[in-house]
């Protein structure tokens, strides 16, 4: 059986051997110095997660290179915040990239170097800009899917159907899915929170086949000797040790190979690549000729957007997407009306008046 390529190599850490990983995620922990490893294997050994790994180390070693390569310890609150500054005044970056760059600073200061940051406010900030979402007409929805086959195609049919987030729906699992009630779980999504979303059920054919699909991967890995189980949440995976070989708590959508878990450096199989799922849908919306940007997130604004237009109570949308806020989901009222902020343009029905 497969097992994704993985760079193994010995190195010393504190006095401590460790064996580090260059898996697919990009995350090279082998080629950084000795500083960055340490702070990398500090974050994994804490389980955050790989995404954050990466954005973290990138805007560390951003701020070290800005700074003349001048160690982080000799550094402090003032340097941050002329970082931050730069990155608003100079790079342009928008106010959530600034948000990320602070995050990852705050970070390494207040939890990896002991060393707090203290009060820091006195930076430039990036100015908010507050884009309407783009969305797609029913018709294009529909000429999207069509360009789409397989797994893929159901895939993306779940992000419009449901208005999952990208990540909600890779981590779905066999469980998840209520035929009965025509609902998903959804657990730990944005903000760690766990909703139910409704469950269009002229996908549930589709569904089961793929059950089928995860039910011979299962089948295939149990025989494998190396194989763990899928990743359970420790607290789970402690309560019922053998679950993570059962049928129910496997990924939805699998890959399609064994991988080296890089927290455990277990065997397992993990779901489906996110980036893959992303050149899908870059591909389907060419094929379908379409003019817009379309990302995973365009299905879920298209989802809410169109309950409105269906005549959807705002509130049950907000309850849908999983908003803190009703605020959030106001923006895309824009599209209830016809024309910005609903006025109609002098020029229609002129001739027809004549």
């Amino acid at each position: 059986m497969d097992i994704h390529p993985v760079v193994i190599r010995y190195v010393e850490l504190n006095g401590y051997p460790l064996y580090t990983y260059i898996l697919l995620t990009g995350i090279v922990i082998m080629s950084a110095s000795p500083f960055l490893r340490s702070l990398r294997e500090h974050m994994l050994v804490r389980r955050y997660s790989l995404r954050t790994v990466k954005s973290y180390s990138y805007w560390i070693k951003f701020f070290i290179l800005f700074h003349g390569k001048v160690h982080p310890t000799e550094l402090g609150g003032a340097e941050v915040e002329a970082f931050l500054s730069y990155l608003a005044c100079e790079r342009r970056v928008s106010a959530a990239t600034q948000a990320i760059a602070l995050n990852a600073l705050a970070f390494l200061y207040n939890q990896y170097l002991e060393q707090p940051l203290g009060s820091i406010g006195r930076f430039r900030r990036a100015q908010p800009q507050r884009k309407l979402p783009v969305v797609l007409t029913r018709n294009e929805v529909a000429s999207l899917l069509n360009a789409l086959e397989g797994t893929p195609k159901l895939m993306v049919s779940m992000l419009y159907a449901s208005g999952l987030r990208r990540m909600e729906l890779l981590r779905l699992r066999i469980k998840d899915i209520d035929f009965d009630n025509l609902q998903l779980q959804i657990w730990q999504g944005k903000g760690g929170k766990h909703r139910l979303v409704t469950l269009a059920p002229e996908l549930i054919p589709a569904l089961r086949r793929q059950m089928v699909v995860v039910e011979r991967y299962l089948i295939a890995d149990i025989a494998d000797t190396r194989f763990a189980g899928v990743w359970m949440p420790d607290a789970l995976a402690r309560k019922y040790p053998n679950a993570n070989k059962s049928l129910a708590w496997q990924y939805l959508f699998p890959a399609s190979r064994l991988s080296i878990d890089p927290y455990e450096k277990l065997i397992r199989r993990h779901h489906f690549d996110e980036s893959a799922l992303n050149k899908h849908i870059r591909a389907a919306a060419l094929r379908a000729k379409l003019r817009k940007n379309v990302t995973s997130h365009t299905l879920r604004h298209c989802f809410a957007t169109h309950l409105l237009q269906a005549g959807a109570d705002i509130r049950t949308v907000q309850q849908q997407l999983g908003h803190s806020d009703v605020k959030t989901t106001e923006i895309y009222t824009h599209v209830l009306k016809q024309g910005a902020h609903g006025v109609r343009s002098p020029l229609s029905g002129l001739f027809t008046e004549a």
